[in-house]
C-alpha cells in the first residue's frame, strides 16, 4: 500500500491517511479483506505518530472502511450495497439539489462537506 503525504497541504496527516485508504478501497485497489499495516508499521513509513494513524484508523472503522479483528489485524471492510432507506435518501437529495439550481460537483461538494 503506498500512500503519500503532502506536507504543504492545509488537510491534517490524518486526514490525508483517512482520505486516501478510503479512496483505495472505494476503487478497489484495496479490495475487501486485504491486511493492512499495524498503526505502528504505518506510521513509521510515512514519518508520523502513531497517535495520528491510529486516527486515521478510528475514523475509518467508525466510517465502515476498515474492520479490526483483534490481534489477526485490521482489514478493508466488506461493502455491502446501499438499503433502500440510502437510495431513497440519495434520490431525495438530488431531487432537491436539481431544483435548487446546484450542479453536480456542488452538490457533491456539499455531500462531501457533511460526510466528514
Amino acid at each position: 500500500m503506498r500512500l503519500g503525504l503532502d506536507t504543504g497541504s492545509g488537510e491534517a496527516p490524518f486526514e490525508q491517511v483517512r482520505r486516501q485508504v478510503a479512496e483505495l478501497a472505494a476503487d478497489g485497489t484495496l479490495p475487501a479483506g486485504h491486511k493492512l499495516p499495524t498503526v505502528r508499521a504505518l506510521a513509521a513509513d510515512l514519518g508520523l505518530a502513531v497517535n495520528t494513524v491510529a486516527k486515521a484508523y478510528r475514523a475509518l472503522e467508525a466510517d465502515g472502511v476498515i474492520e479490526t479483528r483483534g490481534r489477526n489485524g485490521t482489514f478493508i471492510a466488506v461493502r455491502h450495497a446501499a438499503d433502500d432507506a440510502t437510495d431513497d435518501a440519495a434520490r431525495a437529495f438530488v431531487l432537491q439539489a436539481r431544483r435548487q439550481g446546484l450542479s453536480r460537483d456542488e452538490a457533491i461538494r456539499l455531500l462531501e462537506t457533511h460526510w466528514a
